[in-house]
């Protein structure tokens, strides 16, 4: 593996680009090659995506609105981050940017889950969010990865809760207790 510097200069990088981007390219061949089958598909449709939406200052195709529940694709995440394609909660909407909550169906999730009626031990920062008309489980929101994205990572909308359902109130309670 080739070791790139956090920060490059302008300057050095003219030099090396075409060294640059070969080394790279190694580099990512050789990290998706001992990936499994499921996440190699994750990391190459996340880059196709990538480069087909990251020059849009806005989905402008896909109506949204706060409160659907849709399938976005979050891209490259770090280890203990919402990564690739998962669905999200759209908790606001400002300037071409949708501040969502990812989510998962995973059931080992769903069971550590905090829940003030079935969970009281559980963790904080996943919230229990059932399963609405769209989705063929019950999911879990990843409320500590709640974050601004550009509307163009948002692939398909799948379900709608109303913003003045409890359950809408309560997670942006929660979100803002989980950012504070």
């Amino acid at each position: 593996m080739h070791l790139i510097p956090a920060q490059l200069d302008e300057s050095n990088l003219l030099i090396n680009k075409d060294r640059l981007i070969q080394n790279t390219l190694k580099d990512l061949e050789d990290y998706i090659s001992r990936q499994t089958n499921r996440e190699t598909l994750r990391i190459l449709l996340s880059t196709q995506n990538y480069l087909r939406r990251s020059n849009f200052k806005y989905n402008d195709i896909l109506p949204i609105s706060i409160g659907d529940v849709c399938y976005i694709d979050f891209g490259q995440a770090y280890l203990n981050e919402a990564g690739y394609q998962h669905f999200g909660l759209i908790i606001a909407l400002m300037n071409g940017k949708a501040f969502v909550v990812p989510m998962t169906s995973n059931a080992l999730a769903y069971q550590q889950a905090y829940d003030e009626l079935e969970n009281h031990q559980g963790k904080r920062h996943l919230m229990r969010f059932g399963q609405i008309h769209g989705l063929n489980k019950p999911s879990v929101l990843f409320l500590n990865d709640s974050k601004f994205i550009n509307t163009s990572r948002i692939i398909e909308v799948k379900g709608h809760i109303s913003i003045i359902d409890p359950l809408f109130i309560k997670i942006k309670q929660r979100v803002y207790q989980c950012i504070l």
